[in-house]
């Protein structure tokens, strides 16, 4: 973004003569002082780099790239950023599938063959304002000594390895993990005292295998939906900010219990046992996370709600030859949210509004991080069958679940910095709102 501080200020059509040498002089000093802070994290940059030298070097993809410029300005438009169309941007990807390491294989289409690169050259425009391209240095100096956790199944962490590839223009991370596996991972940007988590659960409450052969194809799970998942419920309370997400392991055949009884299922099969549907597992689970948040003593973080990620499986189901062939995004009028993608969404929207009003009693902030609608628009951002050799002889299902990175998920970062830059301005409001009640 350019700056035109002296168009903004006396206009495009203003002659040189008649401004006078001391306005001249305010104009240059605001440009002195609304430049230097924008610019400060790459001089940061440069000399903490040199104080870390056995770190890996971030991407050089960016090099050509004037950074100053590049950085948007902090101001932002009140204006809805998640309803939009999805237009071209031939600027992108920030980073590719050989300048990342974070890129699991299964989502590294590119590597695997993926004929096609138009998918990645592509940005989200809302109706009425602009979106900012996510900016590294930005991101990090909004959240330097602050710390974020992403809670939940694996397009939670789809996503985070989305922002560390972004990430790389600024800084590589150093793996702070007590654990050495995919699931817990915790990352740390030494230059900004950043600290970012995964905690994988696959239902936010308490699950367990009850059989691994039946009824359906991914065998039957226990589901206590009264009891959070305690291995990420014991971990988030220092965090600043908690990504919240889930819904694709609902699908799958469960049994649910409450107060340690049996009260039904979906898709079991058993006797006597009522099938519930899977909505309604979803909507107990959904809450008693929610209610496990606002019940912590110590959490004073930022709680959002990433929504629902609508999968893209055309022609069968994803273990009936269900594939994502296409190519490009679709426009907001050619397709619209139903069945299982609206049914879980709204179920999302309706306990967010009920958490949200309980946590407002206790001080707490919850954000609706609304990405449904513009994720369903990209059926073309999904791995398919490119995330490993087709003579590899592995039982892999088109994947049209998580997404290829570099790719549309990538946007999500652009919604995330979006809205932590609004997030003074509003928390300003709610101040104002809460004492005029």
């Amino acid at each position: 973004m350019k700056f035109q501080v002296i168009e903004l200020l006396f206009g495009k059509s203003t002659p040189k003569q008649m401004i006078p040498k001391v306005t001249l002089l305010a104009v240059f000093a605001i440009l002195l002082f609304t430049i230097t802070p924008l610019s400060y994290p790459l001089f940061r940059y440069s000399s903490s780099s040199l104080k870390n030298k056995d770190s890996k070097k971030p991407s050089s993809v960016f090099d050509d790239l004037n950074e100053s410029a590049s950085l948007p300005s902090t101001s932002i438009k009140k204006c809805d950023i998640f309803t939009g169309e999805w237009v071209p941007n031939p600027k992108a990807p920030y980073y590719t599938n050989k300048t990342c390491w974070a890129i699991h294989e299964h989502q590294n289409c590119m590597k695997y063959g993926r004929p096609d690169s138009e998918f990645l050259k592509w940005k989200w425009k809302p109706n009425g304002c602009e979106l900012p391209v996510f900016n590294p240095f930005q991101f990090l100096e909004l959240v330097r000594g602050k710390s974020m956790a992403f809670v939940g199944d694996s397009v939670g962490r789809n996503q985070m390895q989305s922002m560390i590839c972004l990430l790389s223009r600024a800084e590589w991370p150093i793996d702070v993990s007590y654990e050495r596996n995919d699931y817990f991972m915790r990352w740390k940007y030494p230059s900004y005292n950043f600290t970012m988590a995964a905690f994988w659960t696959t239902h936010l409450v308490r699950s367990k295998e009850a059989d691994s052969k039946g009824p359906g194809p991914t065998g039957l799970c226990n589901l206590y939906l009264d009891e959070p998942d305690e291995k990420w419920i014991t971990q988030i309370e220092d965090f600043d900010y908690v990504i919240l997400n889930g819904g694709h392991w609902f699908t799958r055949s469960m049994v649910f219990y409450e107060k340690q009884k049996v009260v039904g299922c979906h898709y079991c099969l058993l006797e006597n046992v009522p099938d519930l549907t899977m909505y309604y597992g979803y909507r107990k689970a959904i809450r008693t996370a929610f209610r496990a948040i606002n019940r912590l003593e110590n959490f004073k973080g930022t709680v959002f709600l990433r929504t629902f990620a609508p999968s893209h499986f055309e022609n069968g189901l994803w273990n009936q030859g269900g594939n994502c062939i296409r190519t490009k995004p679709f426009k907001s009028n050619e397709t619209q949210l139903e069945g299982l993608n609206l049914e879980f969404y709204m179920i999302q929207l309706e306990e967010f509004k009920i958490a949200e009003k309980e946590a407002r009693k206790k001080g707490l902030k919850y954000r609706l991080f609304d990405i449904t609608q513009a994720t369903l628009l990209r059926p073309d951002g999904h791995p398919s069958r490119y995330g490993h050799w087709p003579s590899e002889n592995v039982t892999l299902y088109n994947d049209c679940v998580h997404w290829c990175l570099p790719g549309p998920i990538d946007t999500w970062s652009d919604f995330l910095l979006g809205m932590l830059k609004m997030e003074g301005v509003r928390s300003a409001e709610e101040r104002l709102h809460l004492r005029s009640h």
